[in-house]
């Protein structure tokens, strides 16, 4: 158990970061300061992270391990899972590396059955899974729709259908729905992409109530621009890029707070989150001009 002296107006902060493992108590009632004791007790027993093996995914089962989680980890890269468990041998917690294409329901089906057996039903579900297939729209084609769409949404969906009803049960969990800040209005080449993830952040407004009715939390989480192989992929300008260690950080520190979004970098977010209540006169050309390649 570790041990931190602090000032009353910390309580809140410190709640909010640590909301399961904090006590707070006064040594004596004219002091201004606290006691707060945390416990090494991992936030999130049991972890299930989609999307696992690169990226986001990636970073986000190691720093979940390294707090104590035992992390499932699944994704269609099999060598690119099993370095991430090597990586994680050390760690406080473990990784355990479950290959699976979330396009495939009985596979789906397959994962959960084996997680239920080996450790019960997850505490926290990250479904992070997801491409990124550029469009030029002067070339549409429907295929890089139908892949985006089947992966991205449909995936996502087959996922909740199975992780679902464990939860119900149990009255309790938490699922954290990785979508992007492409979903709040159309960007560059993310016709296709920004469609699904718009799809994401609709279907997570109406789950958040739903499930909160049944105990579990539903979280959405929006990243900006995130240095990973997705984004490698373009050649616009990406404002406030941001390093993958910083998002995840970020990430994990939204993950232990109610709040329904999750969104980072804060800067560039909340400017995109005013330019969808700006009418298309003024939207378009100021994104047009933003992220239009040199």
């Amino acid at each position: 158990m570790r041990e931190w002296r602090v000032h009353n107006h910390q309580r809140a902060n410190l709640k909010a970061i640590y909301p399961e493992r904090v006590r707070v108590y006064f040594p004596n009632r004219f002091s201004e300061q606290m006691m707060v004791l945390m416990t090494k007790s991992p936030p999130f027993p049991v972890a299930w992270i989609t999307g696992a093996s690169t990226g986001i995914g990636r970073a986000l089962s190691l720093r979940l391990a390294a707090e104590g989680c035992t992390v499932i980890a699944s994704a269609r890269g099999i060598d690119d899972l099993k370095s991430l468990e090597q990586e994680g041998e050390n760690l406080a917690g473990r990784i355990v590396a479950i290959p699976l294409d979330v396009t495939d329901a009985a596979a789906i089906g397959q994962a959960r059955d084996r997680i239920l057996d080996e450790f019960g039903t997850p505490d926290l579900c990250v479904l992070n899974a997801g491409t990124y297939i550029p469009v030029d729209a002067t070339q549409l084609k429907a295929e890089d729709f139908r892949i985006q769409f089947d992966l991205n949404v449909m995936g996502t969906v087959k996922m909740l259908e199975a992780v679902i009803p464990g939860m119900v049960e149990r009255k309790s969990g938490r699922i954290a729905v990785v979508a992007s800040i492409s979903g709040y209005r159309g960007l560059r080449t993310a016709s296709a992409y920004g469609a699904t993830k718009a799809a994401l952040i609709n279907m997570c407004e109406a789950l958040r109530m739903e499930l909160g009715d049944a105990g579990i939390t539903v979280q959405l989480v929006n990243p900006g621009f995130v240095k990973t192989p997705l984004t490698d992929q373009n050649d616009f300008a990406m404002p406030f890029l941001m390093p993958v260690d910083k998002a995840v950080d970020q990430f994990y520190r939204g993950l232990l707070t109610n709040r329904f979004e999750i969104t980072f970098p804060k800067r560039f977010t909340w400017m995109l989150k005013f330019a969808r209540l700006l009418p298309y006169a003024l939207y378009l050309p100021l994104i047009n001009r933003t992220t239009k390649a040199d």
